[in-house]
């Protein structure tokens, strides 16, 4: 099993470690075995955090999106700043630490599998590479947001399939990521879209999709309405009202907790919304299409 570090987590970062048995399973089921995680996480401002392995036998990918962390692989240093994409192959002993001025924040998974190898060249690392400079690519979030959503399925079967297989969709869209970082700025509209359908549990702020984004909230704001015609929190609500009415639809939930289940405590509130999108209170709304 990978080692991790075990120092408090700061607030809004998240760690999985999946249990031992599940890994044997996982190295053994068809849908898995040639890829599949070990840990993964995010730490945000990650100050203290600090690592050092003088053996281990998987690959970790770590995706710096601010501050700064210093590296060393095989006693060589490497500085990681924001934007910087690193690998660390099994076998390979290696230290690194978060600035204590300026700390960093990554995404960071721990893999194996039989394609392992394989992906390592298909993301550009052959050889003694260990770090690529990407920038912020708002798909590359995505997916490593994706394999958290294991915290909504827990760590059962289905649930560790469908991570596995984000993990090789994130390792299989980084060489894409590279040939983008030196063109003009636009905005991914499907990995926004995306994030916002994965997320419709959750109140989701401009802020956070300004940072998918890799841009200001006000310039990203800007940006969507001018390539959209309607701001983010507008659709963001179209798609939770939207995914309300299907509930209205096909099943006998009451309104307070649908409302729960998109993030709203306040079902009065998203009422109100709802009303305002769709011309009828929720409750006409079923009844008129239950008739």
């Amino acid at each position: 099993m990978p080692q991790t570090s075990q120092w408090p987590l700061p607030t809004g970062s998240a760690r999985y470690v999946i249990p031992e048995r599940l890994v044997a399973m996982l190295d053994s089921h068809p849908l898995t075995q040639e890829l599949y995680p070990l840990a993964f996480g995010h730490y945000r401002q990650a100050q203290g955090h600090h690592m050092h392995r003088e053996q281990h036998t998987d690959d970790l990918l770590i995706y710096c999106t601010e501050g700064r962390g210093f590296l060393s692989v095989d006693n060589s240093p490497i500085t990681v700043e924001a934007g910087d994409l690193v690998l660390i192959p099994r076998g390979h002993a290696h230290r690194y630490t978060a600035d204590p001025a300026w700390p960093w924040s990554i995404y960071w998974v721990h893999y194996r599998g039989s394609l392992a190898d394989a992906f390592r060249h298909h993301m550009g690392f052959a050889g003694d590479c260990r770090l690529q400079h990407l920038g912020r690519h708002p798909r590359l979030l995505v997916d490593f947001n994706g394999l958290l959503g294991v915290q909504q399925t827990g760590f059962r079967l289905q649930g560790l399939v469908h991570v596995a297989n984000r993990l090789r969709q994130l390792l299989a869209g980084i060489p894409l990521s590279a040939n983008e970082h030196d063109k003009p700025r636009t905005l991914d509209l499907d990995a926004i879209h995306s994030y916002m359908r994965e997320h419709l549990h959750q109140r989701i702020t401009l802020e956070q999709l300004a940072d998918i984004a890799g841009l200001s909230p006000a310039y990203f704001a800007t940006l969507y309405r001018q390539t959209t015609g309607e701001s983010p929190v507008q659709h963001l609500l179209h798609l939770k009202v939207e995914q309300a009415c299907q509930l209205l639809d096909n099943t006998a939930l009451p309104f307070a907790e649908i409302s729960r289940r998109l993030g709203y405590e306040d079902s009065y509130y998203f009422s109100r919304l709802f009303k305002k999108t769709m011309g009828l209170p929720p409750r006409d709304y079923r009844l008129q299409h239950r008739g």
